[in-house]
């Protein structure tokens, strides 16, 4: 749904030669918060303390490209906005925490007596407050349409907001209520399925299960029969890659598929029509969607609860658990810049959020790095 942005909070002139999603793009990729998702976690923590894990695995900036490039894909298919659906696929991980969803549960929980913690909300937080590198406004003074796209690209926020967002939807009515544009649910499906995909190598990389667990598999088990028809005695490597290739393949042709015939059936004049329609237009198919929670189901089993990663997700939680009430209870602890802000703050809840937006940043080698700084000296 090509149309006229409804503008930023802040007045900027148009730029010559970039469209204003295009301005946007830019101006996430050039954030410090972008910067940092080198080194925060997809599923394995990169260095754990006792030893380097490679750098194989996914990060959350590795898995943002990824996410980009399919959101591009399926957006040019279905003659969307390209640059809008970009945009919101560059921005969608930002909020998250070092360590991943286990660093989410963590802060969830920490945070509950201030307001929780949404990485959602926090990425909104951090592209209308937290980065501060331009003269005119805090910061990156994005336009309604990123802002709307990173705050409900999942779905409609119903129910009590998350203070980060409730704050952010008080200067600029987002439309909460409401389905995002066709571009931000691209960009949610294009998550689905890059880390669908993705944790696939991951997990085999990580010897978590083998290609013969995924033999039984929807999807999967028939791309490798078909790699094994065409190539026999295929090289294990590429014999991998060439299945999961596949799957990929498959997910996005079906989402463009079923998207092309319910835009044709439905005929929507704007955006607007979009987000009133009765439910999502960018999905999967019901025979897909069904194989893909069969998909899920085993990743959770066998990768994200996997024993070595249960251990590893205690490991990290403690250290989050040790290192918010440090800095709470004592902000001399935090760099000169954070530790003068919180020390002007009275308020326990206005501190406990400062205080998050610190760790919320933290890159995985950093807060380990801290950790050993701050907490092992003193076991």
């Amino acid at each position: 749904m090509r149309s006229d942005s409804r503008g930023r909070l802040q007045d900027e002139s148009l730029s010559t030669f970039r469209s204003p999603w295009q301005r946007d793009r830019d101006r996430i990729i050039h954030s410090s918060a972008f910067r940092r998702l080198k080194h925060k976690t997809q599923v394995f923590v990169e260095h754990d303390g006792e030893g380097y894990r490679g750098d194989y695995f996914r990060t959350r900036l590795t898995h943002t490209i990824e996410v980009a490039q399919v959101a591009r894909t399926i957006a040019g298919a279905l003659n969307l906005n390209t640059d809008l659906a970009e945009t919101v696929a560059l921005a969608h991980d930002l909020g998250h925490p070092p360590f991943g969803h286990t660093g989410e549960d963590a802060l969830s929980a920490l945070m509950a007596p201030y307001g929780g913690f949404d990485h959602n909300a926090q990425a909104l937080r951090i592209v209308t407050k937290l980065e501060r590198h331009y003269a005119d406004f805090d910061g990156l003074n994005l336009t309604w349409e990123s802002l709307e796209g990173i705050a409900k690209h999942n779905g409609p926020v119903t129910g009590p907001l998350p203070y980060a967002l409730a704050e952010v939807n008080a200067l600029w009515d987002l439309e909460l209520h409401t389905n995002a544009s066709a571009e931000a649910q691209v960009a949610a499906v294009a998550d689905d399925v890059a880390y669908n995909h993705h944790d696939l190598h991951d997990g085999l990389r990580a010897g978590l299960f083998t290609e013969d667990d995924l033999a039984e598999l929807p999807v999967i088990g028939p791309a490798f029969a078909e790699v094994d028809r065409l190539y026999p005695g295929l090289d294990p490597t590429r014999r991998r890659y060439e299945a999961l290739r596949r799957v990929f393949g498959v997910m996005v042709e079906d989402v463009i598929a079923v998207a092309q015939n319910r835009l044709a059936g439905l005929q929507p004049r704007s955006a607007d029509d979009i987000r009133a329609m009765d439910g999502a237009i960018i999905r999967f198919s019901k025979p897909l969607y069904q194989n893909i929670k069969a998909i899920k189901s085993f990743l959770f089993q066998r990768m994200y609860r996997a024993p070595s990663v249960v251990v590893e997700r205690t490991h990290v939680t403690q250290m989050l658990n040790d290192l918010f009430p440090l800095y709470l209870d004592h902000p001399d602890r935090l760099p000169d810049q954070w530790r003068d802000a919180a020390m002007r703050l009275n308020d326990p809840t206005e501190r406990a959020r400062l205080v998050l937006d610190y760790v919320a940043g933290m890159t995985d080698r950093y807060a380990i790095a801290e950790h050993q700084r701050l907490i092992q000296p003193q076991s």
